[in-house]
């Protein structure tokens, strides 16, 4: 279903993961995009890593009682069948209308998703058998757990379109960069002139730090004047040397 997924280049995701995401959403806001940090998407553990991946997506709508049964988990459009179109790398992004009293996926699903290789999921909805997705090792970002199946309040419809997942529209092939503050959407079409200025950012404020571990002010320094982005730009290029 829908479009197919794009490798990511491996120098991008290097640079990336050296780049939180609260730099990111700084960035991306100077670029005139405020809305990019999806609500409710949490860490379901303390130091899960960073991630960054293309963003495969899935779609749920409200439950209808003559679609949402266990029956449909056999079907041609499942979350099975998804997961089995999900390739190495991705990261699943997962559109739960913010529902919190039906898990999208348990332990069994999330162990699947983990041995073909994927490298988190992120939803503004919750899991299931939450012990067991722990087990699992699969990295989630999600608004927490229930016991109840996903088809006690939603009906899964399809993959690879466009979602909306904790507010934000996700299209697939949008880059996804996940951490303790939760998950951020990189424009496809925006990628390289992002990470280009975040990686920049993310060494200034490296430096900021350093200045202010010193005993700096922060008056002048952040952000910085003219005499503190002289001093930057001669530590760079010390650095570089």
């Amino acid at each position: 279903m829908g479009m197919d997924p794009i490798e990511l280049d491996e120098d991008l995701v290097r640079a990336l993961s050296g780049v939180t995401t609260a730099t990111l959403t700084t960035v991306l806001l100077k670029m005139g995009l405020r809305n990019v940090w999806m609500r409710g998407a949490r860490p379901i553990r303390p130091g899960q890593p960073r991630l960054v991946g293309r963003a495969f997506t899935l779609r749920f709508v409200p439950a209808r009682e003559d679609l949402a049964t266990p029956a449909s988990w056999g079907s041609l459009i499942s979350t099975r069948a998804a997961i089995e179109a999900m390739p190495p790398g991705v990261i699943v992004v997962v559109d739960a209308m913010g529902v919190t009293d039906a898990g999208i996926f348990g332990d069994i699903l999330c162990a699947r998703m983990a041995k073909r290789q994927v490298a988190g999921l992120v939803s503004d909805g919750v899991v299931r058998d939450i012990d067991g997705v722990l087990r699992t090792g699969l990295p989630v970002w999600c608004a927490g757990a229930a016991a109840p199946p996903s088809v006690a309040g939603l009906t899964f419809v399809g993959w690879q379109e466009p979602v909306g997942c904790g507010g934000v529209a996700v299209y697939p092939n949008d880059v996804v960069v996940t951490d303790g503050d939760g998950a951020v959407l990189i424009p496809a079409a925006l990628l390289e002139e992002v990470v280009e200025t975040a990686v920049e950012q993310e060494r200034q404020e490296n430096w900021i730090m350093q200045q202010v571990e010193q005993g700096h002010s922060l008056p002048g320094l952040y952000p910085p004047n003219d005499e503190a982005k002289a001093r930057y730009e001669a530590w760079v290029k010390q650095q570089e040397k």
